[in-house]
């Protein structure tokens, strides 16, 4: 298990060890560290190193073991598709160690000032356009350890997420009632009947970001995305209820609010070639049901692992998703 005690970034020698990673791999690219490394954030799940460097900030992310398959991924990502994130310099993926240039600017700081939806329109066709590319990609995601959230699979999947009654918090603040959990154990046979109709749209699964936000797509040259640790091979539409989700936060909007279809319509013009406009939305809407679940399953995987206050910090998510999924099938 992990918790507070066994998280490598908060271990003893750990920040000397992983400085000493940077400088050497940044000397085989013949770039000079140019003033002290700092750690901006440190989770539960990852830490970053912000690193100067002559040649501008060189980022360093470190995952835990509830992530292991984000550094091969990114690996796989720099070949299959190296437009799409940040430039990698080093990769360990046995230490899960990423090193990586700049990215850019954040999106987030294009849209909050002026509550801008703009910025967001062209990113979600190119990133569309990454999930069709990366279809014929699904083998190798899923042998590189990239969790499985096919439909096939994915009613599988919601037993044992509801049999983990002490992360789902039974009667407790933040958690699931009773009344919650027993009619959430009566749906088991509607994920699965969601999940038949959903593919038969025909719809092809791919990678599905995880944490689409506006935070974790930033812009240079061209818009990139990190931070790839709550990636999974799913339905591509996943992707775009954090999207979403997101724009409502940064936007102030309300929840369905119809100021935010100008990105649903981005997001879907590339799928065109899968079903008329109208299979779409419909397609999109047993997605958005879906994606509660499998959003539910990744937190779970994260706060399963967790001890202590940390996991009473994160308590929320997994009931919050799954009480989101009961909203959504109310009669």
């Amino acid at each position: 298990m992990t918790d507070q005690r066994v998280i490598p970034w908060t271990q003893p020698g750990w920040f000397g060890r992983a400085s000493a990673w940077v400088h050497a791999e940044l000397e085989c690219h013949g770039i000079a560290v140019s003033g002290p490394i700092e750690q901006p954030h440190s989770r539960p799940w990852s830490t970053v190193l912000r690193v100067p460097t002559g040649e501008g900030n060189v980022f360093f992310k470190a995952v835990s073991p509830a992530h292991p398959h984000e550094p091969v991924l990114i690996e796989a990502l720099a070949r299959w598709s190296p437009d799409q994130i940040p430039r990698l310099l080093s990769v360990d993926a046995e230490r899960g160690w990423i090193l990586m240039r700049d990215a850019g600017h954040r999106l987030r700081e294009m849209i909050r000032p002026d509550k801008d939806i703009r910025p967001w329109l062209p990113v979600l066709p190119r990133f569309a356009e990454l999930q069709i590319g990366l279809s014929r990609r699904v083998p190798g995601m899923i042998a590189l350890g990239v969790p499985d959230r096919r439909l096939s699979v994915l009613p599988d999947q919601y037993p044992p997420l509801l049999a983990d009654v002490d992360v789902l918090r039974i009667d407790q603040t933040p958690g699931l009632t009773c009344s919650q959990y027993g009619r959430l154990l009566d749906l088991a046979p509607r994920v699965s009947e969601l999940c038949e109709r959903l593919a038969g749209y025909r719809i092809p699964e791919t990678i599905n970001h995880g944490d689409l936000t506006d935070g974790n797509v930033f812009v240079g040259e061209v818009a990139v995305v990190i931070d790839w640790g709550d990636a999974c091979v799913s339905h591509p539409f996943f992707s775009l209820r954090t999207a979403l989700v997101s724009a409502e936060i940064s936007l102030g909007l309300e929840e369905n609010s119809p100021h935010l279809h100008p990105l649903r319509g981005a997001y879907l013009e590339p799928w065109a070639r899968y079903g008329t406009r109208e299979d779409l939305l419909e397609a999109l809407d047993l997605a958005l049901r879906l994606a509660s679940i499998n959003g539910a399953l990744t937190w779970h995987r994260l706060v399963s692992r967790l001890r202590g206050a940390p996991r009473e910090k994160y308590a929320e998510p997994v009931p919050a998703l799954l009480q989101e999924f009961l909203e959504a099938e109310r009669p």
